[in-house]
């Protein structure tokens, strides 16, 4: 097996990547060192660094189709498999063919014809500027073409279940295991108490009624460009998974509840 190792050179030093490429070696399989995104390769990655390091890997990987997992050098790192202080565990997993492997669902945004790929979320938020009010927006969302709820809020983040350990949580909606097939609208700062979480099927496209007032779109922290009234934007499933090796589902519930507490 040939084993891609990425590390984050502002987060994690090259001889870290070297010790785990020594191990893989030692155990009859091949490592290359990699410290580009565009230069991703192997029939399996090991990602050192934190969540967004993590983040940036996996969809990058997923256009590949290479599983990922991840050591965490950042500070939650909800994605990572591995603390920095057990990075070595990494290497007999990566290498074990018949680990576990989670698919997470990914996002398909479609902006007036243009798509991309979101892994965590997508935000809607007004913008903000000194010469700019600071008001609440009122956004409508359909689901499958039918009416499913107004929101009057500062924006709106549609998270995967991947992006619900963080967004959702923080306001008030709820976790959803990686493997889940439903998604979720979560209001930013909701004016009205009816601008509660949503969740719904990963399965069904959402529709967005916006106000005459741009909002900016970020998928995964990225800028994606703004919207409007003119505009047609829809969100469904997207057709990609970023496909994560892991020791299993409770291992994931107990790296997250030792994080949330």
């Amino acid at each position: 097996m040939n084993i891609g190792i990425y590390y984050n050179r502002d987060q994690v030093e090259r001889y870290v990547a070297e010790k785990l490429a020594a191990r893989i070696y030692a155990a009859g399989h091949t490592a290359i060192l990699i410290d580009d995104l565009s230069e991703l390769c192997g029939d399996r990655l090991v990602v050192l660094g934190g969540d967004g390091t993590m983040l940036r890997a996996a969809k990058r990987a997923s256009l590949l189709n290479i599983p990922v997992v991840g050591v965490n050098f950042g500070r939650l790192g909800f994605l990572t498999e591995f603390e920095r202080e057990e990075a070595e565990k990494v290497v007999p997993l990566v290498l074990d063919e018949n680990c576990a492997v989670l698919n997470r669902a990914m996002l398909e945004v479609e902006l007036n014809g243009s798509r991309c790929d979101c892994l965590n979320e997508l935000a809607l938020l007004h913008p903000i500027a000194p010469e700019k009010d600071n008001r609440v927006v009122t956004i409508d969302v359909t689901i499958d073409g039918s009416h499913a709820g107004e929101f009057v809020a500062d924006g709106l983040i549609v998270t995967t279940p991947t992006g619900s350990t963080a967004y959702s949580l923080s306001a008030g909606g709820s976790i959803m295991t990686p493997d889940c097939e439903t998604f979720q609208l979560t209001p930013v700062c909701a004016f009205s108490m009816r601008s509660r979480p949503i969740a719904y099927s990963n399965r069904s496209e959402l529709g967005f009624s916006l106000p005459k007032g741009a909002l900016v779109l970020y998928g995964d922290g990225v800028y994606l460009g703004q919207a409007g009234s003119e505009d047609k934007l829809i969100i469904r499933k997207s057709v990609r998974s970023a496909a994560f090796l892991t020791r299993g589902l409770s291992e994931y519930f107990r790296r997250l509840t030792e994080k949330i507490n």
